[in-house]
């Protein structure tokens, strides 16, 4: 059993890391910890059948599995052959992880691109609220990921309905 210690990989802060014109294409990268910790579960899946991973059971968690897999793939760490099985438990006993692991099941790609939309929306929105933020108020952390962009989203929304010009309409049918 080895630990990831959350994300294995990030956006980095540089321009372009969430590229919209090409399909919200996002560009990866694994800082030095992160690095390390995924040697170390390479090496430990020498001899191994079945890679288990057991992330938290929410989109994050989701997300951090299919992580480790791509970032080993990437890296030609993932030995040929091996099985890749998704497990999650809400409660560490021994009856809830062995019953996780009779019932494994493969990634689930929606949670998987739920949390990337909501990282490239907190990337394409959240970093550019957050320095208006600091200096309007200060002692500010950051925008919020989620709310900075459902504020965008609301406020885009609200000046489309002002600019609607109404006009009278008729439709016709005839057989």
């Amino acid at each position: 059993v080895l630990a990831s210690f959350g994300h294995v990989r990030d956006l980095p802060t540089k321009d372009g890391s969430v590229r919209p014109d090409e399909d919200f294409a996002m560009e990866y990268v694994v800082e030095a910890d992160s690095k390390r910790r995924l040697n170390d579960i390479a090496a430990s899946l020498k001899g191994c059948k079945i890679l288990y991973l057991a992330t938290d059971p929410d989109r994050e968690g989701e997300a951090i599995s299919w992580h480790v897999v791509e970032a080993l793939r990437e890296s030609k760490k993932l030995p040929k052959g091996i099985e890749v099985k998704r497990v999650t438990f809400t409660e560490i006993t021994k009856k809830a992880i062995l019953h996780a692991i009779e019932n494994p099941r493969d990634i689930d790609m929606d949670l998987v691109n739920a949390q990337q939309a909501r990282r490239a929306l907190d990337y394409l929105v959240g970093f550019s609220v957050s320095p208006i933020l600091w200096r309007k108020l200060p002692g500010a952390r950051s925008a919020g990921r989620v709310q900075s962009v459902a504020l965008r989203l609301i406020c885009e929304r609200d000046a489309e309905i002002e600019r609607f010009i109404t006009q009278e309409y008729w439709d016709i049918s005839a057989e």
